[in-house]
């Protein structure tokens, strides 16, 4: 498990070694064609990619004081950031490619409101996690999808990104969980699965035509995204950390 003072190095390391995309001078190298299967598709993600951040910051504040851990502020400062960034690069893809920019998606406003409900950083963590382990398999569709050397160098960045954000948020609830009994642990996961497969299914219902487009059914999407999100439910299990004994329930 990393520190907080390591994960700041590694966001600082990221952010000096981004890939370099080959934007064009006159639009992204695909046709309407190609790119009517994905064009709503990548509206809405680009707009779940905006968020200004400003609740999350606020909840990693809060844990941040309760575990006398200020670095963790910055970190979540620059988690934040690279997540702004995808909503550039995804931006200036739209932009370039003629599409407009959505103001409003159903899929981003649910998930924002299942977010803000409560102000607790583990309810905050949690979907977070499932979201973002879907966005690995929703990028590499959108991959598998087109030919154009910009979207498909994109989505490389983005999931390089990716597989870190989702390592940090699975270490952050294993903290927050390596207090509880099993049992509470094991009623936690069972919620976890519960949430994770309405997150799966709404995914699904707003992007299926783009997951489509890149290969996906809805049986290998389910199969993949079981696969990813078993992974994340490994790492967020106190008990595959070594933790001072006083931490334990």
């Amino acid at each position: 498990m990393r520190s907080s003072r390591e994960w700041l190095d590694h966001f600082h390391s990221n952010a000096a070694r981004q890939r370099t995309i080959p934007w064009q001078e006159n639009g992204i190298g695909a046709d309407a064609a190609e790119l009517a299967p994905i064009r709503r598709s990548l509206q809405g993600w680009q707009l779940g990619e905006t968020s200004d951040g400003r609740h999350l910051a606020a909840a990693a504040d809060r844990f941040a004081t309760e575990t006398d851990d200020p670095a963790y502020r910055e970190v979540i400062a620059l988690f934040i950031r690279e997540e702004q960034r995808h909503g550039a690069l995804l931006g200036r893809i739209l932009d370039d490619a003629g599409i407009p920019r959505r103001q409003a998606d159903w899929g981003d406003s649910l998930f924002r409101r299942l977010r803000y409900s409560i102000t607790n950083i583990e309810v905050w963590t949690t979907p977070v996690v499932m979201v973002e382990t879907l966005a690995m398999i929703y990028y590499s569709a959108i991959r598998r999808a087109t030919t154009s050397p910009v979207i498909r160098a994109v989505c490389a960045q983005i999931l390089a990104d990716e597989v870190p954000h989702v390592q940090l948020q699975c270490e952050r609830l294993a903290i927050l969980l390596v207090e509880r009994s099993r049992t509470r642990f094991h009623l936690t996961m069972i919620g976890h699965r519960i949430l994770f497969a309405v997150v799966m299914a709404l995914v699904w219902a707003g992007h299926h035509r783009a997951l489509r487009a890149g290969g996906f059914t809805w049986n290998y999407y389910r199969k993949a995204a079981y696969a990813k999100m078993n992974r994340a439910w490994h790492r967020m299990d106190p008990e595959h950390y070594a933790w001072p004994a006083e931490t334990r329930p």
